[in-house]
């Protein structure tokens, strides 16, 4: 058994200059959690800087995308016998601040996974460009009219969830680059209860997959998958 019940995963490629001071606001805020980094292939010091600073450490021998190096994530949760765990983002964007918000909101509502924000406080402190404001908006709308529940930020890496949900995201189902809106639709679909809370995130300073020629890939992925998970059975 762990010595906690909550483990913060952390997927992290290339990410030594930024990792360190990301792991360290987790343990400030939530010293009894334990952090694991997944470190996703870097090519720099990132799983050096992640152990300097406290967090536990696991190296994929290649870069295999982030939705691989979260489920390597959850593999290690559910192994580990942890009870909650909440996933954020390694270039400092997430502010661990929120994490206790999170999860006070996920034993409030007795959802299942508890989804960080930008948007639901409309407060404006997050001004994505015009290309990925129109991105976020059609997702949003999409997920909310599949689910049937309003969906602020369909693309937010940030949440908590119940140890059902990482068990669930070890299968098959879950996606090796890049889950988003479309694994929303599927855990709804699936029985599983989504609630939101709002939060505060930096801008992100690397290059986002929703930005150039990617952009139009993404949308053009990510609609199909999603109306691919609306006529699949469920599979929970």
């Amino acid at each position: 058994m762990p010595a906690h019940d909550l483990l913060v995963v952390i997927p992290a490629y290339n990410e030594a200059e930024n990792v360190g001071a990301v792991v360290r606001d987790v343990l400030t805020t939530l010293p009894d959690a334990d952090v694991l980094i997944v470190d996703d292939g870097s090519a720099d010091a990132t799983s050096e800087s992640a152990l300097a600073a406290g967090a536990r450490v696991l190296r994929l021998p290649l870069n295999s995308g982030y939705g691989a190096a979260l489920q390597t994530g959850y593999k290690y949760a559910t192994r580990g016998g942890y009870t909650l765990v909440a996933q954020m983002d390694a270039d400092g964007q997430h502010a661990a601040g929120f994490l206790p918000g999170l999860i006070e909101e996920l034993e409030r509502t007795g959802a299942d996974v508890v989804i960080g924000s930008r948007f639901l406080d409309r407060d404006g402190h997050y001004t994505p460009s015009m290309a990925r404001k129109l991105g976020m908006g059609v997702f949003g709308r999409l997920a909310s009219m599949m689910m049937r529940q309003h969906i602020s930020d369909p693309t937010s890496g940030y949440q908590v969830m119940r140890i059902a949900v990482a068990r669930f995201f070890c299968s098959d189902v879950y996606p090796a680059d890049y889950p988003d809106a479309d694994i929303l639709v599927l855990l709804h679909r699936s029985g599983f209860r989504l609630a939101e809370r709002g939060v505060q995130m930096k801008m992100p300073t690397g290059k986002s997959m929703h930005s150039g020629h990617r952009s139009l890939y993404y949308v053009y992925k990510m609609s199909l998958s999603m109306f691919v998970t609306m006529l699949r059975k469920p599979v929970r």
